[in-house]
């Protein structure tokens, strides 16, 4: 969606940026979906460095009958953790990493003639039926993996004996939207403390600096490149900015940030000036869980998928995706949810990003109604789908997890 400064009062859509006049160069590269894009890894030198190793392996679908797991095994092997709160150097622009050109002229043109970004009466009428079912905390120790719907993609995971916030938006309204259709799942008081954050990008409705005011400054920050001086500038302490397949650990949990398709903007003039894209947390004894963020459908899925097999859950967004024309490089619709789905070889999804901020065109119950009937158009089995309502949890079995991760070893 479109961002305007913290410090302005503008409307804000779920959109892709207006055309500003600015120093930022233009797209340097436009990949289609099949091509991968090459990382530029910033070091704390401040030398960028590319790397085209994605491109080298063709992708192994989720339904491949040759291996009992899509991806047996991390291709290529995973990068050492870098050091936690770590002061680098990043490019100006991010621009290189989009894989859809930002819109034109014409684009903005159409969307002046056509652009219904809020859905009508009849879209709005269900409001009442999107399921808010808030609940205790389930209890979690070392070797519990549980996850807490919030709203939007704000969870709250539980790993490796961490409290983790995903996205954390917990204010009643963001810059430029309507108010949130629902309540917070999970009342910010009923929070166990808070060992770490993951933000996937800086959008208003993904980083929420109310929010963010009622955590303690030491509490550890993982964000994406270039966002890093927008937390200190706030006094938080130990803040790690990451570039795509880089890593870091933080009490035995692993957290690699990777790619999504999608981009960044918060002011008239930061437009993919921060990096934006998804983070994989893994559990000392291997349990993972993948949350996507922000994307639309693209060749990265597949592509995490094989560098972090055994994904046992998937973190996915399937609203605001409507007009499709308008939206369709940056979100995700149900289907391709479902699809991303199969290509990380996940073994199950929780759907996120619906039924809390109104921030496109569709009817508001229309997400989970797409995303229930493609999961069973697709035969998956319907125990997989973890469509929570918001305020509930659900805690992986542990027993059931390891004998699939034995089983795809052999």
């Amino acid at each position: 969606m479109t961002q305007q400064s913290e410090s302005t009062t503008s409307t804000t859509t779920p959109m892709p940026p207006t055309p500003t006049v600015s120093t930022v160069p233009p797209v340097s590269v436009v990949l289609p979906v099949a091509t991968a894009t090459t990382a530029g890894v910033a070091t704390t030198t401040g030398v960028a460095t590319n790397t085209a190793r994605e491109a080298a392996t063709p992708a192994r679908g989720a339904d491949d009958p040759t291996v009992s797991s899509p991806f047996p095994f991390p291709s290529p092997p995973l990068a050492a953790p870098r050091p936690l709160g770590e002061r680098r150097v990043w490019p100006r622009t991010f621009h290189d990493r989009l894989t859809a050109p930002l819109p034109g002229l014409k684009a903005f043109a159409r969307f002046a003639r056509e652009g219904a970004v809020r859905p009508g009466k009849e879209g709005l009428a269900d409001i009442p039926l999107v399921p808010h079912r808030p609940g205790p905390l389930p209890r979690a120790d070392s070797r519990t993996v549980a996850v807490t719907w919030a709203g939007h993609a704000s969870w709250i995971l539980r790993i490796g004996g961490l409290t983790v916030l995903t996205d954390p938006v917990w204010s009643r309204r963001i810059i430029g939207t309507p108010a949130r259709i629902t309540p917070v799942g999970v009342a910010w008081e009923s929070l166990p403390r808070v060992d770490a954050v993951l933000i996937s990008h800086n959008h208003y409705d993904h980083l929420d600096a109310p929010t963010l005011r009622r955590l303690p400054r030491d509490t550890p920050v993982f964000v994406p490149a270039g966002l890093g001086r927008w937390f200190r500038r706030r006094q938080f302490t130990c803040v790690t900015e990451l570039d795509w397949w880089e890593a870091a650990e933080l009490h035995g949990v692993r957290f690699d940030f990777v790619p999504a398709h999608h981009w960044s903007k918060r002011t008239l003039t930061d437009t993919c000036h921060s990096l934006w894209g998804g983070w994989v947390a893994t559990a000392p004894d291997g349990q993972r869980v993948y949350f996507a963020g922000d994307t639309g459908y693209g060749h990265w899925f597949s592509r995490i998928g094989r560098r972090y097999p055994g994904i046992d859950l998937a973190l996915l967004p399937i609203g605001a995706y409507e007009p499709r024309w308008w939206l369709s490089d940056v979100h995700c619709d149900p289907e391709e949810a479902v699809q991303a789905t199969r290509d990380l070889g996940a073994r199950r999804m929780a759907p996120m990003h619906w039924g809390t901020f109104v921030l496109s065109a569709e009817p508001v119950l229309e997400p989970l109604i797409r995303v229930r009937a493609a999961w069973k158009e697709a035969g998956l089995a319907r125990e997989k789908l973890w469509d929570l309502p918001i305020g509930s949890s659900r805690v992986l079995d542990r027993t059931t997890e390891e004998a699939a991760r034995e089983a795809s070893r052999i």
